[in-house]
């Protein structure tokens, strides 16, 4: 276990270190300040908005900005959906691959636009090298700056002063992509070459095994696109058995720089808030309320999964090393909790081991972390934003208790924002409890389980939450590809994307256009642990009385069938 500790107070560390001068670059990014790479890149996002037709000083109201959000969301859905369907017609498809059922297309499509990136599919079995380079490698981008340049609005709306506009979609969508996500997604791209990960357009070699057989292993462009999953938290692999695989993932600092790749972004997102409400304590308590979930979830997932499986304990099975199902020997036990709490987290979805191996409660801190919202850290952009979200409804109660009007960074809140924030909230238990019924009941959907009895409601749980989080991970035994779970699960992926979009745009139009007063001796501090300890138990709160009895009928139920010695 002390190497594990170790492992992951060296990643917290080096997280932190490297995410605080990350946010600070984001904010000059957005404030539209030079930085290192102005000199270079100014002159390429002058020529892209040129071309655009998009004049760098015009601003937009926000509900201009979410339309922008929303066709430019559209054009993705349908310009990928076209390369999907036709890729059969299309160059670059040494593999020979046909084109994608219309229903699969729909959901990949959808998927990759909402930064999702569920694969009801194998990569390497269904997808020809333009389908991932111009297809998905072009959304991991674009889906993700999307995201990001949301979060940027929202900001610009909390710390606005009596403005109307929260700045122009277009142009932060291009300053996403070039001035961040494309120099961080060229380092990442080049050290995993280093580390051994294919970068061509070789569809496959042939090796020999030990036994003497042959061997087809899957090659093509895969350090790009794995560079750009993990910065974007898009999620999804290039190969079936994702980040698992050896070509994906094939040494141990692979590994960590690619968990360090979850979190980077959505981490440096907390101190560009600071730096651009000109007060990093107001980033810092954000940042802390992350990493107390963080880390509660990761005790959770690590402690279940090296405790091992108690129904083992009769039998002479070696269980030193832990819960080893499904995992890969060369990552353990540590990795894997480290990596699942943080992809779930992130709302990045790639994995190095199965969940569905997991023991019922490591599972459990995974699927919890995607149903409270991706908040803790989330997805590039889009966790953040949620976690604004919680953060008007913890001052909002706070100001209950206190018998003041709640503020926030000197703003009042009031009736509008709290309504669009619980409108945000709900969109998750609509997502999961309501089509995750649907899945429960319907014998359509029922088709799709690998097992009965409370993993069986696990599975159906893990899925809606997976998509209507915009996570991507899977349960691994759930077979989603059919006609009705690529529907639902698509609906859900839009529902989770856009339903939480509007509101926070919304609200930060509302907040923008407000007058700011100074704190007063009355005025509840939002910087302090006694805020961060708030913000947790909110969060922890609206997500247990929402999420809880489902979870209590699945892993939890599960868990205590498993120690009572019943199976399903």
């Amino acid at each position: 276990m002390a190497p594990d500790i170790l492992q992951f107070i060296l990643y917290a560390v080096v997280l932190t270190a490297l995410a605080w001068p990350l946010g600070l670059h984001l904010a000059a990014v957005y404030e539209g300040r030079p930085t290192v790479l102005s000199p270079v890149l100014a002159p390429v996002e002058r020529g892209i908005l040129a071309l655009a037709g998009v004049r760098a000083g015009e601003r937009q109201h926000w509900t201009r900005y979410a339309l922008s959000v929303l066709a430019f969301s559209l054009g993705s859905v349908l310009l990928l959906y076209a390369i999907l369907r036709l890729q059969h017609l299309l160059p670059f498809n040494p593999q020979g691959f046909a084109a994608l059922p219309p229903d699969l297309a729909f959901n990949t499509a959808v998927s990759f636009a909402t930064n999702t990136n569920w694969q009801a599919y194998g990569g390497e079995t269904t997808m020809s090298s333009l389908s991932q380079m111009a297809g998905l490698t072009v959304q991991n981008f674009v889906s993700a700056g999307a995201g990001m340049a949301v979060c940027a609005a929202v900001i610009r709306g909390f710390f606005g002063r009596e403005q109307k506009v929260l700045g122009n979609f277009w142009v932060d969508l291009t300053r996403s992509v070039l001035h961040v996500l494309l120099p961080l997604a060229i380092l990442l791209t080049l050290f995993l070459v280093w580390q051994g990960v294919p970068q061509n357009l070789v569809a496959s070699a042939t090796a020999t095994t030990v036994e003497g057989a042959q061997q087809t292993l899957a090659q093509g462009p895969a350090a790009s696109q794995i560079a750009i999953k993990q910065l974007g938290t898009n999620g999804g692999g290039y190969f079936n058995a994702n980040s698992s695989v050896p070509y994906e993932n094939p040494t141990p600092l692979s590994n960590f720089a690619e968990m360090i790749a979850i979190l980077l972004v959505p981490a440096a997102f907390c101190f560009m808030f600071g730096r651009m409400v000109r007060d990093m304590r107001q980033g810092v308590a954000i940042f802390a309320a992350m990493g107390v979930l963080f880390l509660a979830a990761l005790a959770l997932t690590y402690g279940s999964e090296i405790a091992g499986n108690p129904a083992f304990a009769p039998l002479p099975v070696e269980q030193a090393a832990g819960n080893m199902e499904g995992k890969e020997v060369r990552f353990g036990v540590g990795n894997s909790a480290l990596w699942a709490t943080a992809t779930t987290a992130a709302s990045n979805g790639s994995v190095n081991a199965m969940h569905d191996s997991f023991m019922p409660l490591g599972a459990l801190a995974p699927m919890l972390l995607m149903q409270v919202g991706e908040v803790v850290f989330g997805g590039v952009g889009s966790g953040f934003y949620g976690m604004l979200s919680f953060v008007v409804l913890t001052v909002f109660l706070a100001g209950l208790m206190v018998g003041r009007t709640p503020e926030y960074l000197g703003k009042k809140i009031e009736a509008r924002e709290v309504k669009l924030a619980v409108i945000a909230f709900l969109v998750m238990p609509f997502g999961v409890l309501g089509l995750g019924a649907l899945a429960a009941v319907l014998p359509v959907a029922l088709a799709s389980l690998q097992d009965a009895g409370p993993h069986g409601l696990s599975e159906i749980l893990y899925a809606y939450s997976s998509a209507t989080g915009n996570n991507g991970s899977a349960f691994a035994g759930f077979g989603a590809n059919t006609p009705y779970q690529n529907a639902m699960l698509g609906i859900a992926m839009l529902l989770g994307r856009f339903a939480t979009i509007v509101p926070m745009l919304a609200m930060a139009g509302s907040l923008a256009a407000r007058k700011s007063a100074p704190a007063s001796s009355g005025t509840f501090p939002t910087h302090g642990p006694l805020f961060v300890t708030l913000l947790v138990a909110v969060i922890l709160i609206l997500g247990g009385l929402t999420f809880f009895p489902a979870l209590a009928l699945g892993p939890i139920a599960e868990h205590v069938s498993m120690l009572a010695g019943r199976t399903f």
